[in-house]
């Protein structure tokens, strides 16, 4: 059974955007695939979040996947820095890196520009603790979206300069990897693009939001004075809402919405209630369900411990064959 890695950001509460997008991957995955997932706090340091704000959304985050379908008996679900080995790989991977590579990586220069002034050697080798999340399970499958190509590649980069380096053909070269055809792509409520946090508040709704945050905000979403013309097409802010709706409402609801804006006798407000209707139907048993998870300490000590001792026994083995071939042994 080929092996996935994949890692989650503790960066805040998951919206139906992720639910439709990572967390329905993960599910799928986890009966297909050995599956490592875990919850990168190591990376997010590099942004020097507080201790207490850290721990929380860490904690958040694996109820929330929990919540979602990702189940801690089918797969390796870990915390990043509850695997020791993953620094010791990640001190000796930096040997094979060049400042020049890293200083190309698109991410870096990303993270430049938006904190000038914490521009600290995690951001520049961040591709490199990427690597080693990955490698060190010696995953051949990574599920990746089109902003994280380009260190999937340093990866393999990576994996092939050790390969060729010490004379063995130790890791794989692992390949970008989703069901992207089978996924529903949510917009967000802001008229264009995709539902996501770094969007705003307002964009996104969460699984954690209550009835009436939601209601709030999808009264808020945009839109425009309505068809003039019958059949005429939607524009994109119309088009979103419609989508969004394809995800949570039944298939009679959305006929007769549509019958509406191709008669020109739609309202838009009805529209958006019944919407927040649907999305609050469809969120309430997963946020109970989040909020049940997250208030069960002793489930959650057990579940990343139980991870934990699963994501070592075989990243130590990893690390144990790495020292032996780059010369690291024991007298």
């Amino acid at each position: 059974m080929e092996t996935v890695v994949s890692g989650m950001r503790p960066t805040g509460n998951l919206h139906l955007g992720n639910y439709f997008g990572a967390a329905r991957n993960f599910v799928r995955m986890q009966d297909e695939f050995n599956c490592f997932f875990f919850i990168a706090d190591y990376h997010s340091l590099t942004t020097h979040p507080k201790p207490e704000a850290l721990h929380n959304s860490v904690k958040q985050v694996l109820a929330e996947y929990i919540a979602c379908g990702v189940d801690p008996e089918k797969t390796t679900l870990y915390i990043q820095s509850d695997v020791p080995e993953i620094p010791e790989l990640y001190l000796l991977f930096n040997m094979l890196a060049y400042k020049g590579e890293l200083e190309r990586s698109t991410t870096y220069k990303d993270k430049v520009s938006k904190q000038p002034d914490n521009i600290n050697a995690g951001l520049l080798t961040y591709p490199v603790l990427m690597a080693v999340d990955i490698v060190i399970h010696k995953a051949t499958k990574v599920p990746v979206g089109k902003d994280q190509e380009q260190h999937l590649e340093m990866t393999r980069n990576f994996a092939k300069r050790f390969n060729h380096i010490y004379g063995q053909d130790y890791f794989p070269e692992p390949t970008a990897f989703n069901y992207t055809d089978e996924l529903v792509k949510i917009p967000g409520l802001d008229g264009s693009g995709k539902m996501g946090k770094s969007e705003g508040e307002g964009n996104a709704v969460f699984l954690i939001d209550e009835p009436d945050v939601i209601r709030k905000k999808v009264m808020k979403a945009v839109t425009d004075s309505g068809p003039t013309e019958m059949h005429q097409e939607k524009p994109e802010a119309i088009r979103n809402l419609f989508t969004l709706m394809e995800s949570v409402s039944a298939p009679e609801t959305i006929e007769r919405f549509d019958q509406d804006y191709n008669n020109c006798t739609i309202r838009y407000g009805d529209l958006k209630k019944q919407l927040a209707e649907d999305m609050i139907n469809f969120t309430t048993p997963i946020r109970d369900k989040i909020k049940t998870i997250a208030a069960d300490e002793s489930y959650l000590r057990k579940v990343v411990n139980m991870g934990a001792e699963k994501a070592r026994e075989s990243a130590s083995k990893t690390l144990k064959d790495v020292r032996e071939i780059i010369g690291l042994k024991s007298f």
